[in-house]
């Protein structure tokens, strides 16, 4: 089975930390699994940005590869607004992208940050997407 998802940075920066963590199972099920990455131009901006920022000391060319990857084996979604106001404004196209692939099909938004976005059971922890990925397999 296959899951769309959008990915929080968080769970990309955990992963480059820890590639045997939970984050890491989630970039794996990305990169080669049941998730399909959803993105915009928005979010693979931040992500660059925030991965190759020096207080991380990330190997560049892994970062690379995996923007890169997440661009190839990914869909990208031109979101529209969204009513629900999230308390930090850069984390509004996260949603907005969930969001809008929501109207055509079933998708989830991985994060670490829970409190950052509105309570919704599409809304999951990378433990809990392993979860429902694994209770469905």
């Amino acid at each position: 089975m296959r899951y769309y998802a959008v990915i929080d940075t968080n769970v990309l920066v955990s992963a480059l930390l820890n590639a045997s963590s939970i984050p890491g199972q989630i970039i794996e099920e990305a990169l080669s699994g049941d998730i399909i990455p959803l993105y915009d131009d928005q979010i693979i901006a931040e992500y660059n940005d925030v991965l190759r920022r020096q207080k991380f000391k990330f190997d560049r060319k892994s970062v690379q590869f995996l923007v890169n990857t997440i661009i190839e084996r990914g869909i990208p979604i031109d979101a529209g607004a969204v009513e629900d106001v999230l308390p930090d404004a850069s984390d509004v196209i996260f949603y907005a992208v969930t969001m809008e692939k929501r109207k055509e099909e079933e998708a989830y938004l991985i994060t670490g940050n829970l409190r950052h976005y509105p309570s919704r059971s599409f809304i999951v922890t990378p433990r809990e997407m392993l979860e429902i990925i694994r209770n469905n397999t």
